[in-house]
């Protein structure tokens, strides 16, 4: 099916979008890598008379060193640029290993990170890296920059606390505490790519090696991608090699809507989610 008519706008600056998306308010839709907008173009889920390209914006691009430490990822930066940046894979190693799994290569080297998080589909693995990251997005609009934490940024299916006159420029990831390890492990539906159940879990010990914090990111089971924080209260101050891994993995999916559908029922979801914890939990206690 081909898409509904549009006009096409071609946007050189951030100043210049935010004032076409002004000027179009909700018949605008902002197109950045296209993967996630064009399947829905083409469906015809949704109809904008107006398409605002901002893929040649080079100020969304790339990722730098912040001065207090962590970094900052410009929106458009591709999947695949991420699993090969060296300050990504030095500050943020879960977001690397999360990028390098989403789609396949035509997709990582067209998606941007800015465009998977505001599409926010329940299945992409990225959400929850930037979950367990603790990152927060920078949206700028009308009334200038905004921050939004990553736990309050996913609201919804297909749904973000941007606003619609909003854009998604940056994603900052705070500087990781010494002897921090992290991982994500993901089912995968082997026709798409898409997440059945991913999880990225991010660990920190103390000099004793006990555990001083754990986030833990999930996606794929749940929409929207959300931490799981009882898992992660449970594993606070516990040594990781007494049994206290998969006793904090079996309580992750208690309290959650596990998805159901026609590629993996609710109870499978539910054991695959325990599973991929507790593996994505020890991955990242030995690598901290």
């Amino acid at each position: 099916m081909n898409p509904s008519p549009f006009q096409y706008h071609r946007a050189s600056t951030i100043d210049e979008a935010l004032a076409l998306l002004d000027q179009f308010g909700s018949e605008a839709k902002i197109l950045a890598g296209g993967h996630s907008l064009l399947p829905v173009l083409k469906l015809r889920l949704a109809e904008p008379g107006h398409l605002i390209d901002i893929g040649e914006i080079s100020a969304l691009k790339g990722v730098t060193e912040l001065a207090g430490g962590g970094i900052r990822v410009g929106a458009l930066t591709t999947h695949e640029d991420l699993t090969r940046d060296p300050l990504v894979t030095r500050h943020a190693p879960v977001l690397a290993q999360a990028s390098a799994e989403v789609g396949d290569r035509q997709v990582r080297n067209r998606g941007t990170l800015g465009g998977a998080l505001a599409h926010a589909d329940a299945a992409a693995d990225q959400p929850a890296a930037i979950l367990a990251l603790d990152a927060v997005m920078i949206a700028q609009g009308p009334a200038g920059e905004r921050r939004i934490p990553a736990s309050e940024f996913f609201t919804g299916f297909l749904s973000t606390a941007l606003e619609p006159d909003e854009i998604l420029t940056a994603v900052e990831i705070p500087a990781l505490p010494a002897r921090t390890g992290s991982s994500y492990q993901k089912l995968a539906n082997q026709a798409s790519g898409y997440a059945i159940v991913g999880v990225a879990a991010m660990v920190t010990l103390d000099p004793d090696g006990r555990c001083e914090s754990a986030r833990i990111g999930v996606t794929g089971a749940v929409t929207p991608a959300i931490r799981a924080a009882t898992a992660e209260a449970a594993l606070a101050g516990k040594a990781l090699t007494n049994g206290a891994i998969p006793v904090a993995a079996a309580l992750v999916p208690n309290g959650l809507d596990i998805l159901g559908d026609l590629h993996a029922s609710e109870e499978y979801r539910r054991r695959v989610l325990t599973g991929l914890t507790e593996r994505a939990l020890r991955a990242a206690a030995a690598g901290a």
